[in-house]
């Protein structure tokens, strides 16, 4: 099975292009950050930069919705292939072939940035159960026991 899933910012707007032909297809090409798990008491972000290519329909949606920091879930498949440079050179390549795009967040989270993400982090961290404190007394007028 070849499945990936990514979630990550594009880090500059896609280059998107059509095939010449009476049937003219859209492929756009975009690299995703996508953010790499780290422990707590580790200091820094670490990051991959992950080619992904889109053809068609989907190569469409990117080439009208999305730009330079936009959040994107992507599913689609690896693909490796190889090519010979102008200096005779023999280069590979390895993309993400997006199958299905979706934002991560609205736009107008995009737009405030990284600011409420990073606060939003820290409330998460001083609330780790990640359940709401019941106050002292209101346990008996709960609907379940």
């Amino acid at each position: 099975m070849n499945k990936v899933v990514l979630m990550g910012r594009l880090t500059r707007d896609p280059d998107v292009r059509y095939t010449q032909g009476p049937e003219q297809k859209c492929i756009a090409r975009y690299t995703l950050a996508v953010d790499r798990r780290k422990p707590k008491d580790s200091g820094g972000q670490q990051a991959d930069f992950i080619s992904c290519v889109a053809f068609g329909r989907a190569g469409e949606f990117v080439e009208k919705y999305c730009s330079k920091g936009t959040k994107l879930v992507v599913s689609g498949r690896i693909q490796t292939g190889s090519y010979t440079n102008r200096d005779g050179q023999k280069v590979y390549t390895t993309d993400v072939v997006a199958e299905e795009q979706e934002f991560a967040e609205s736009k107008s989270a995009g737009a405030n940035g990284e600011r409420e993400n990073t606060a939003l982090g820290q409330q998460a961290d001083q609330q780790d159960t990640g359940f709401m404190d019941i106050p002292d007394g209101e346990q008996n007028d709960l609907p379940f026991s």
